[in-house]
């Protein structure tokens, strides 16, 4: 152990007790793409014992300049991005305990997830998930990082529950809408920077050095050289619905059929209510008789002359080639039941 994590024992930061409690941690990350990857390596590389990594995506050509974890191999077979994420990461440090999931976060799979873990590491591109991850941190007490990237600008804010203002009670501080990854592009070095906050405060958070964690929101562009922290302290709300005296966790309770259109991508996802296990193999062979239909372990893709669609194990599906959700639904309903 001691060659491995030397540099990291030497730091007076971590040290040999710091060592021992990263190796006993459990960390969620929600998402992974470029902040998912970015977290994920640099977390498995410093000797965290349990890592969960959930991701509703597959790899596409457009994630390699950023998702470092991903190669062309998994671009040209579509390879969900959890199961790419873990077999790197098990190469990396087979230390380190790394599970993959497929799946789309809902109230229920959050809540689900976050049983027993320490941390959760914010890398979603959707505001909604957000605001799930957060009612579930403040439920059970979890401490989670959030980060955002979009174009050369980045944010990160450490969230502790029972210390620290929630992101509902500032959510008419975070910028909501506008560009996005897919819109308005992302560079790189971005990425990094945040990646690189997000996993400092991870870092104390898991070695529990708590006095040394950054009570600000911070926001930075890297083409424009700005920077600003924010003292976020007095937006703390008591009537918050989330952290207040009193929560309700308003964005845990719901639990309906939800299509959504994906920014940028021409494409709108389908979920169900409820998780499904749907039998690929059938429903593509039955599909084959319609269309072209490419198939992995993971997921189906089926096209016919105008739409391409993809559907995953838990009977989600990526309808690309439309923005319109009644037409999407439409689809699903026609091919998928």
């Amino acid at each position: 152990m001691y060659e491995r994590y030397s540099r990291q024992l030497l730091f007076s930061g971590i040290g040999e007790n710091g060592q021992a409690l990263l190796q006993n941690k459990h960390v969620l990350v929600v998402g992974a793409g470029a902040l998912g990857t970015g977290n994920a390596e640099i977390l498995v590389r410093s000797g965290v014992g349990n890592i969960t990594i959930v991701d509703r995506d597959y790899v596409e050509w457009s994630n390699l300049q950023r998702q470092q974890l991903y190669t062309e191999e998994d671009a040209k077979q579509q390879i969900p991005k959890a199961v790419s994420a873990k077999e790197r990461l098990e190469a990396i440090n087979s230390d380190v305990t790394v599970e993959a999931h497929i799946a789309d976060i809902t109230p229920a799979e959050m809540e689900h997830f976050a049983q027993g873990v320490d941390l959760i590491m914010d890398a979603t591109d959707n505001f909604e998930i957000r605001m799930i991850i957060n009612d579930a941190a403040q439920k059970y007490s979890i401490p989670w990082i959030y980060g955002s990237i979009v174009a050369s600008y980045g944010i990160s804010y450490t969230i502790v529950p029972g210390t620290t203002p929630c992101l509902h009670c500032l959510i008419e501080g975070i910028p909501i809408g506008g560009l996005t990854c897919d819109t308005g592009g992302v560079i790189s070095p971005v990425v990094q920077l945040v990646v690189g906050h997000q996993t400092a405060e991870a870092l104390k958070i898991l070695t529990e050095n708590w006095a040394h964690l950054r009570h600000e929101l911070l926001s930075f562009d890297v083409w424009t050289n700005e920077r600003s922290t924010v003292n976020v302290e007095k937006l703390k709300k008591a009537n918050c619905p989330s952290c207040g005296t009193e929560p309700m966790y308003p964005f845990l309770r719901q639990n309906q059929m939800k299509s959504e259109v994906l920014c940028g991508r021409d494409t709108v996802q389908i979920r169900p209510a409820a998780n499904e296990n749907r039998d690929l193999n059938m429903i593509g062979e039955r599909l084959s008789k319609l269309g072209k239909v490419h198939q992995n372990a993971f997921l189906l893709q089926f096209k016919t002359d105008h739409n391409r669609m993809v559907m995953f194990k838990d009977g989600r599906v990526l309808v690309h080639g439309t923005n319109d959700a009644t037409e999407a639904k439409s689809l699903y309903h026609k091919f998928f039941g």
